[in-house]
This record gives C-alpha cells, structure tokens and sequence, in this order.
C-alpha cells in the first residue's frame, strides 16, 4: 500500500516507509538545501536562531501541529515552494516578524554550510529535442525506485524527488535541478554531485537520453521547448512578457550552478554580500559556458547571464543599495516588499498576484485577496520570486555562473567557499573593491556576458583581476585545511589561459564541427 502524506500544493511518497523509522520532526517549507538546514536543527522555532537581539515571531512549533501522521512516517511539507500553512503564526507579522526571519539564518562560523545546486538540460539521443514531461516523469519514477528516493507530487503528477537533505526538482522547460545538502566540505559536495549524475545516466541512458551541462539550450527555439504541468509556472509564463523581453528565455531556455552559504551576525551578511556582489561579473566570465543559441552563436560568452538583464529588473540586478551605509537585513526587506509578487497559493490553488505588493499583503490590502494577511510561509515563498545576482533569504546564495560539466559544478562552490568561508581572503576582497564604484559595477554586469576576462576595467582587463581573485580563493581554500584547492583546477586553467568555456566551444563550433552545434550535445554530456 502507497501511504500518501499532504501537505500544501505538494506532498511525498516514501518509496520505502521503513527508511524514514526515526524521523520525528515535521519539515517546513524546505526551500533549499540551507534553509532546510536550519529547519532541521530548530524546526519552526526561529527565537534561537535570531541574531542582533532582533524581536522574533511568535510561532508555534511543528510538535505542536495536528498533522494526523502515523508514527514512524516522514512527513514533508512541500519540497519547494509553494508551501501553506504550515508554520501557524499566533499573531499578524509585521516587519519586524520579516527582519527577524532573515536574522534567524545567523550560524556561528562551526555551523556554517555548503548548499550547491544545479540544472541541466535533458535530451533524446535520437532526435537531440528536449525530453518530454512524459519522459521526464519515467526518469523520476526510476531514480525513486532504483535509488530509494521519495517523490515528490503535485495532484496527480510527479514534480520532484527528495531524499535526506537533497531535493530534485524541475524547472520550467523540464531543466533538471538537484539542490544538494548542505555539507561541510568540498568534497561532500563533489561526491554529492557525482552519485546524482551516475544515478540520473544510469536510467536516463536506457530510456535512450541523455543530460547537457550547458548555460542556455543551444538549439531548439522557445515554442519547441515542452512546458512542465507546475502550477506556478503558467502565472510567470503570462507574466513574465509584461515586464521584459527575455523572461520567457529565462525561464524555459536556461541553466544555472550556484552555492548557497552561510553567515554568522548581521555584520557578516553585510561583508559577503558586498563582496560576492563586486566579484559576481567574475564568476560570470569564468564560468561562461552559454554562446549557442537556435543553432549559431548569438554574439554573448554567457547568454545565460544577459538574459537576466531584460527579464523583469524589478526583481533583478546588482542591488547598489547593498553597499549603502544603512544596508542591514531591514534594507533588504524593505526591497522586498516592493518587489512585485508572483503568486500567493491558497486552498490548493495558485491566486494569481502579479504586480501587487507584498507590503500591500501586510496590510490586508492585497486586491488578489481583500482582507487577508500573509503568513511566514507567504513571505518565504516570495523571497524564491526575487531574482539579484545575489540573493538573500537565510543564507546568500551565488547565482552568476551558467551551468556547465561536472568539474565546473564542483568548482563554482569551491571558488566562493574560498572567498567567503575564509576571513582573510573575505578581507581581501572588501579591501580590492572597496573604492570601486556603482558605475563600475554595473558596466561589469553589463559588459561581462558578452566579452568575458577581456572586459577592460580600470588600467587593464578584467582576467588581471580574476588572477588576484583566484590566489584569494586557494589561499582560503588551504587555510580551511581539508584539501579542496584542486576543486578549483577548472577555474585555474580559464586564469591561466584566459579563453572562458564558451570561447572554447566557439573555437570547436568554427573548426573541427564544421559550424554544426550537435556535437555540443556529445562534448558536454554528462
């Protein structure tokens, strides 16, 4: 007998009910792989967590819930958002209920994380086209069988899988997404990594497809790319050509590979956000790995990355703000409130929201629902709708990078784990961009997707930087002690040469394919 556990729009089918016999705790609104973490450790408390004194809502604990499961059953609420309900508020939020929320992410520096996540692009062997939901569904159903996953449902249909700490989920064009658990080491994570893939090859390749590790499809055109059945999806299809002209690409046409990492105080999360903020153009460069698109190179080393710069800029871009004086978990917040909403799910239905203001919600002012107010769950929900190069929620997530081969999926959270983790390579960097300007941020962001490390900046190029960069990340990397600088051999050899993972693939693209892009489809197989 299958023993189906709701929750919300989603819910999880254990594959094996006695693996989950010690499981006692409820999940909440696991998000991602660091923010699951921290549920985890203190499930729907966030009083402990707070840091800076801060009020912290009054909530009530998981323990607490009826939740009618039978003992010795896991129970997951939503592996990704949406999630309702859940967390109970005892009281109406306020915005310090929000900042609070934020503040909770706050770790002592023993307790700090590696969250890594990445997509992929599935394919026929025959035919190159995109998978098909259909097929994707196949796909999911072996690995939960073959692997002992949960699945992961939404009605009727399989969206995703969980197992432990780790989630599969599906992006809008059926882009193959493992967020990974949080960890301690690099190696963790790279081992992580490759038991995902040998798993996904090993039923992908007797269903005769297979995965790319590429930032944007290469060559199949928007209308060709099939639609997955995820409810929040059609609101952001209608939405997205609203308020930009590549939105649609973003969301059915990209891939991406990005760490989520910890802080411990306030002032903490002000260093490294500043810091990953100035050094995100670089993480762009050398990860660069999107110059295809229809079948011909469209002019950008990461197109990826372009994208998002006419995809709706009121939820993304540089945040100059960041670098103000005043900038603190109740900055960021504010900028949140303001940044238009997707969705908000009630009663197993999506109610579409777009446009409308969460601080509206706050206020019971929501037109979408008149009178109603948002939960903790709301709010979190939200907070996966805002799209900057880098994000907070309670953690900061690194989101520059295209997706790309499974070196490189190790490399990327070796390159900020280096940079961030370790105080004085932290230091290094505040003190390398501290006299650099907005303007000069931003013309990074903006130049980067399309000329790489040859971006001119200031006396000389920007691989001039990365050079200075790159040593910061080893040296952090070594005074960690666990030996993961090799993680970052990817990265060297991009320094070292100067020639990014797209200009690689375009010299292959003018020589030895003879201008066909289906050989792209054999070099970045997984």
């Amino acid at each position: 007998m299958t023993l189906v556990s709701k929750a919300g729009p989603s819910y999880c089918i254990p594959t094996e009910i006695s693996r989950s016999k010690n499981a006692q705790n409820v999940v909440i609104g696991m998000a991602s792989s660091i923010d699951a973490s921290k549920l985890k450790e203190t499930p729907a408390r966030f009083s402990s967590l707070s840091c800076n004194s801060r009020k912290t809502p009054q909530i009530l604990s998981s323990e607490s819930l009826s939740v009618g499961m039978k003992r010795g059953h896991r129970f997951v609420v939503a592996a990704s958002p949406p999630t309702e309900d859940a967390v109970i508020a005892t009281e109406p939020l306020t915005k310090e209920d929000l900042i609070a929320y934020l503040a909770s992410g706050c770790k002592p520096k023993e307790n700090w994380r590696i969250g890594t996540e990445h997509e992929k692009f599935g394919f026929e062997n025959g035919t190159l086209r995109p998978m098909k939901y259909e097929q994707i569904a196949e796909l999911l159903h072996g690995i939960a069988e073959r692997f002992d996953w949960d699945k992961i449902m939404e009605g009727d249909t399989i969206i995703g899988l969980k197992q432990g700490m780790q989630s599969i989920s599906l992006e809008p064009g059926g882009q193959f997404e493992l967020s990974g658990a949080p960890v301690e080491t690099l190696h963790q994570t790279c081992a992580e990594v490759n038991s995902h893939l040998y798993q996904v090859k090993a039923v992908a390749e007797e269903m005769g497809t297979g995965f790319l590790g590429i930032g944007f499809q290469p060559k199949w055109a928007l209308k060709e790319i099939p639609i997955m059945p995820k409810g929040r999806y059609d609101i952001m299809r209608n939405y997205m050509p609203k308020v930009g002209s590549l939105g649609l690409d973003m969301m059915f046409r990209t891939c991406t590979v990005q760490v989520n990492l910890d802080f411990s105080s306030e002032a903490d999360m002000i260093r490294k956000f500043r810091a990953s903020l100035a050094l995100q153009p670089i993480a762009t460069a050398l990860f660069a790995n999107s110059p295809f698109t229809d079948g011909k190179p469209n002019g950008y080393l990461s197109m990826r990355s372009h994208i998002w710069t006419d995809t709706d800029n009121n939820r993304a871009g540089m945040l100059p703000f960041v670098f103000d004086d005043t900038f603190g978990f109740e900055q960021y917040v504010d900028y949140a409130l303001d940044v238009p909403m997707y969705f908000v799910y009630r009663k197993k239905k999506y109610i579409d929201c777009t446009g409308m203001s969460f601080r509206d919600f706050l206020a019971g002012r929501l037109p979408c629902i008149p009178g109603e107010l948002p939960t903790l769950n709301d709010w979190e929900n939200h907070l996966t709708t805002i799209f900057p190069e880098v994000r907070l929620k309670r953690y900061l997530e690194m989101r520059g990078a295209d997706g790309g081969p499974w070196r490189r999926l190790c490399a990327l959270p070796a390159f900020w784990v280096g940079l961030l983790y370790d105080e004085d390579s932290l230091q290094s960097v505040l003190d390398m961009t501290a006299d650099w300007t907005s303007e000069e941020r931003q013309m990074l962001r903006n130049k980067v997707p399309r000329t790489g490390l040859k971006t001119p900046f200031r006396d000389g190029l920007l691989r001039h930087v990365a050079e200075e960069v790159l040593k910061l990340a080893k040296d952090g990397l070594e005074r960690r002690g666990f030996k993961e600088v090799a993680f970052l051999n990817a990265v060297a050899e991009v320094v070292s040469t100067g020639i990014t993972p797209a200009e690689q693939l375009l010299e292959l693209y003018h020589g030895k394919w003879g201008q066909s892009i289906d050989p792209v489809f054999e070099e970045l197989l997984y």
